[in-house]
C-alpha cells in the first residue's frame, strides 16, 4: 500500500480511453491537430476567460519554461524556500531562463507572506546594475506542505507583485486538489486574483503524463512556442498529450479525482489524530499529510509493507490519490494504532 506520492498511482480509465481513441488514424503533427485546437476553447471555458494553453510533458518543463518567458538571464524569481522550483527541479528554472537567480522567501506552512515579500522587493535593488533584477514571483498551489492559498491571499501577493512591476506565476501541480479544498472556481484563484501564468498539473491527478502552461496574460504567450520547441517539449504527436488534457477537464473528471484524493486524506488524518504521540505539522487542506510519529511506530509500519516517505527524522509524508482505496486508508490507520 503506497502512500509515497500521487505520482506513484496509475491512470484514470477515462484518460486511458481518450489516449486509445486518439490512436486511430492520422492527424496533423506538432499541435496542428483537432485535439490540441479544442484545448484553447475548453480551457477558456474552464477558466471563464480567454486563455492561451500549451501542452507539455512534465511539471518541471511547465514551470521552467513559463518562468523563462518572463525572466531575463539577469533577472530574479522570488519563490518560497520549500518550493518545488527551488528544491526539486535540478536547476531547470535557472537553466531555461539562461541563468536567472531564484531568491527564496520564508513563510509558515510553505506559503509566501505578502508583507515579507514586499519588504524583500523593496530592497531588491531594482535598476541597480550590480544586482539581479526582480522579474517574477512564483507561488505553489497547493503548497509543498499540502496547504492552500485562498483567493484573498493570492490577491494580496498579486498586489505586491504589481506594485513592483513583476509577473505572478503559479505552480499548480496539485491545482485541482487546491480548488476542491477551497470550493471555488478555477478562475477565483488564478486570473481573478492576479495570476499571469499557471502551470496546470494533471499527471498527479490521473493523467499518464501531461501538463499545461496556461497564459491569462496572453501577451506573454507570444514567445512561448519558441521556448517550448527549443526545450524539446514540442511533441510531434501532440495529440496524445492533448487528448489526456481534454479528457481530464471533461465532465469534471479533474474535480472528481481531486475530491476523492482529498477525502481520503481527510479520512486518513481523522484516524491518525487518534494516535498517541502523533503531531500534525500543517493543516491537512488537500491530499498531503505531514505528521510526526514515534520512531518505533514508523519503523514498525514500514516493516509491514506500507510505503511512505520520511520527511525528516520523525516526520513522514503521506499522499493520497484519485484512486486510493478506503480500505488501504483504514489498514494504515489500524497499523499505526497497533504499534503506538
Amino acid at each position: 500500500m503506497n502512500f509515497c506520492s500521487d505520482n506513484a498511482t496509475g491512470v484514470s480509465p477515462e484518460i486511458m480511453a481518450a489516449i486509445a481513441a486518439a490512436n486511430c488514424g492520422a492527424v496533423m503533427s506538432y499541435g496542428d491537430d483537432e485535439y490540441t485546437q479544442r484545448l484553447q476553447v475548453k480551457f477558456s471555458e474552464l477558466f471563464e476567460t480567454s486563455v492561451t494553453v500549451f501542452p507539455v510533458a512534465t511539471g518541471s518543463a511547465a514551470n521552467a519554461l513559463a518562468l523563462a518567458v518572463v525572466t531575463p538571464p539577469y533577472g530574479a524569481v522570488y519563490c518560497h524556500a520549500e518550493s518545488h522550483i527551488n528544491l526539486d527541479e535540478c536547476g531547470a528554472p535557472e537553466f531555461f531562463t539562461g541563468g536567472a537567480k531564484l531568491v527564496t522567501v520564508t513563510g509558515n506552512h510553505s506559503k509566501i507572506e505578502p508583507e515579507t515579500l514586499g519588504k524583500i522587493l523593496d530592497r531588491a535593488g531594482a535598476g541597480v546594475v550590480h544586482h539581479v533584477q526582480p522579474a517574477a514571483v512564483s507561488i505553489t498551489q497547493a503548497t509543498e506542505a499540502g496547504t492552500v492559498y485562498n483567493p484573498a491571499e493570492i490577491s494580496h501577493i498579486s498586489e505586491v507583485v504589481r506594485a513592483h512591476n513583476l509577473h505572478l506565476h503559479m505552480d499548480g501541480a496539485r491545482f485541482a486538489n487546491a480548488v476542491v479544498s477551497l470550493g471555488c472556481s478555477p478562475a477565483d484563484v488564478t486570473w481573478r486574483a492576479g495570476v499571469d501564468i499557471l502551470s496546470f498539473g494533471a499527471t498527479k491527478n490521473g493523467a499518464m503524463g501531461a501538463e499545461a502552461v496556461v497564459f491569462f496574460n496572453q501577451e506573454l504567450a507570444k514567445t512561448f512556442p519558441f521556448y517550448r520547441k527549443r526545450s524539446g517539449h514540442l511533441f510531434s504527436k501532440m495529440r496524445f498529450l492533448s487528448a489526456q488534457l481534454e479528457a481530464y477537464i471533461t465532465d469534471d473528471l479533474w474535480r472528481n479525482n481531486a475530491t476523492h484524493a482529498n477525502n481520503m486524506a481527510a479520512k486518513l488524518a481523522e484516524g491518525l489524530a487518534e494516535v498517541e504521540g502523533a503531531k500534525f505539522c500543517h493543516r491537512v487542506e488537500a491530499n498531503e499529510i505531514f505528521i510526526q510519529l514515534p520512531e518505533s511506530v514508523i519503523t514498525s509500519v514500514l516493516a509491514e509493507g506500507f510505503l511512505f516517505y520520511r520527511w525528516d527524522e520523525c516526520t513522514v509524508r503521506l499522499v493520497t490519490a484519485f484512486n486510493t482505496l478506503e480500505a488501504d486508508v483504514i489498514a494504515l490507520v489500524d497499523a499505526v494504532k497497533r504499534h503506538q
